[in-house]
């Protein structure tokens, strides 16, 4: 079977170099290898072909037998150093802004040219820097490194629990749709994940797993509504300006790491407001409102087992921003991604 594989896999490799296409029947018939033997493709081709074949051969190879991965056929992932990539309108440094690549994020390449890239991730569109990206076996060896397993909520309002188990106390309830790091799988069909920077439980029969790559922020996901007090929206611009910078238990420096209230802390610190370093303190602070009355800026706080644990700052749009967890770091997530237990207006305006 394998000296088979392998000869399958020349002959592609030698059609795929030579710029012939590849016919429907060598496709299906590759595609069947691929099913059998996924392990031989991807270490066994690199170790018997690493003395004569080059990278872009390799490429060409891996692409043509795996096909897309992770859903991308021609996989691009963002290769900075800090922050976000911009993804801009048009080619050109000063055109708008569409929306953001953050680090390890991953794109479609749909077309280059003198140095940029028309890329599509998630809902955004648009062109790059291409020296930012990574590309072909680059890409996809950054992506094994980087995929996110995760656990997303195919219930209404689906039950976190402290212990696995259906008499377990209920921690809270997370939306459809929403997304959950996983942690571990229990033979009991249980499977631990985290909530921000807790680690709790959901039953495999109502989430349904898959390995992930995050993906590009819309301009939505960016921006705020109309009649917004000028030091909101500067207070939601500057607390963006972290995003994907690292989760710290403890700590408070927006650079080298927050929890989620030194997070809170430092970005209110910086417009005059003094708060406590504590999700439960904070909760204290200001006037607490209804979730029809939050403006950017405001604060919005989530409990386990009745108890603030968790604090955000709300930035329009039915999003907020937060120090999640240490696997996630600063990231914008729908304000009810988990049930809010209260809502405080700290700014006064």
């Amino acid at each position: 079977m394998k000296r088979e594989f392998i000869c399958g896999i020349c002959i592609l490799a030698a059609g795929t170099m030579l710029g012939a296409p590849l016919s429907a029947r060598a496709a299906e018939v590759i595609q069947e290898s691929v099913s059998e033997s996924e392990e031989l493709l991807t270490a066994g081709v690199s170790e018997i072909f690493t003395d004569s074949l080059t990278e872009d051969e390799y490429k060409n190879i891996a692409r043509a037998a795996e096909g897309a991965r992770w859903g991308y056929t021609d996989l691009g992932i963002c290769n900075v150093e800090e922050n976000n990539l911009n993804i801009r309108k048009e080619p050109d440094e000063s055109a708008s802004l569409v929306g953001k690549l953050p680090k390890n994020a991953a794109c479609e390449i749909i077309s280059s040219d003198q140095g940029w890239a028309y890329i599509k991730s998630g809902k955004v569109e648009g062109y790059v820097k291409e020296e930012y990206l990574l590309s072909g076996f680059g890409a996809e060896q950054k992506g094994k490194e980087v995929a996110r397993t995760i656990a997303v909520s195919s219930a209404n309002a689906l039950n976190i629990r402290e212990t696995p188990s259906l008499e377990s106390q209920i921690v809270t309830q997370v939306a459809q749709g929403e997304e959950l790091e996983i942690a571990e799988f229990l033979d009991s069909g249980w499977i631990k994940v985290y909530l921000d920077d807790d680690e709790v439980f959901v039953s495999g029969d109502y989430v349904e797993v898959k390995s992930d790559l995050p993906t590009a922020i819309t301009m939505t996901e960016l921006l705020y509504g109309q009649g917004v007090s000028d030091v909101r929206v500067d207070l939601c611009q500057y607390a963006k300006q972290f995003l994907g910078n690292p989760y710290v238990w403890g700590g408070v420096s927006l650079t080298k790491g927050a929890d989620c209230s030194g997070f809170v802390l430092s970005v209110f610190k910086k417009y005059g407001v003094s708060l406590p370093h504590s999700s439960r303190a904070q909760a204290n602070s200001g006037t607490s409102i209804q979730a029809s009355q939050l403006q950017p800026g405001d604060l919005v706080f989530y409990a386990k087992g009745g108890v603030i644990n968790h604090v955000a700052i709300y930035i329009g749009g039915g999003q907020v921003i937060h120090a999640s967890s240490p696997k996630t770091g600063i990231k914008i997530s729908s304000y009810n991604y988990r049930t809010p237990a209260k809502m405080v207006r700290i700014l006064q305006d």
